[in-house]
């Protein structure tokens, strides 16, 4: 019995894994968005999904903005604000009751008999995580703010999640 539980739960992580947002621009799912707004200072954003963590997003966003630092021929980067853009969703799907019965009429008297099944509303909520930043990028690591290093951020986000 043991092994039929985890077996169930191995195979709910990894559904819940697979369906988490990839690291994509945005679409159904979520994903990332950039804008530039001077040479060296870009707003990133990444949302994910239902089955999207915390810790994944955040990842995401940081090698979103790792990438745009090496692309724009910079070598490191520091957030200068970051916000939560997570969302939660509630939907309801309405309740219904359904009744079955029989008449009896021996004799011309009837007596019915009859089942009523109830089944009351259901409410899911869902928790869509999401974080934006803006990032100001440099050529030398500033000596005044902290700033990540744009190539080591990409390649270790990268390796850990088998990114090519």
């Amino acid at each position: 019995m043991r092994t039929v539980g985890a077996i169930a739960v191995v195979a709910g992580t990894l559904l819940g894994t697979a369906c988490a947002t990839s690291y994509q621009r945005t679409g159904l799912t979520g994903g990332f968005k950039d804008t530039q707004l001077a040479p060296d200072v870009f707003r990133v954003s990444f949302s994910g999904n239902a089955y999207t963590s915390v810790d994944r997003v955040q990842d995401f966003v940081l090698l979103r903005a790792a990438e745009l630092t090496l692309a724009n021929n910079f070598k490191f980067f520091a957030v200068i604000n970051s916000s939560d853009q997570s969302r939660t969703e509630t939907s309801v799907t309405s309740g219904s009751a359904h009744t079955t019965g029989e008449v009896f009429a021996p004799g011309g008297v009837g007596t019915y008999s009859g089942t009523t099944t109830y089944s009351p509303p259901q409410v899911t909520t869902r928790y869509k995580p999401g974080v934006g930043m803006t990032i100001r990028a440099f050529q030398n690591k500033p000596d005044d703010i902290f700033a990540f290093d744009a190539a080591f951020i990409a390649r270790a986000i990268r390796s850990k999640y088998g990114i090519e």
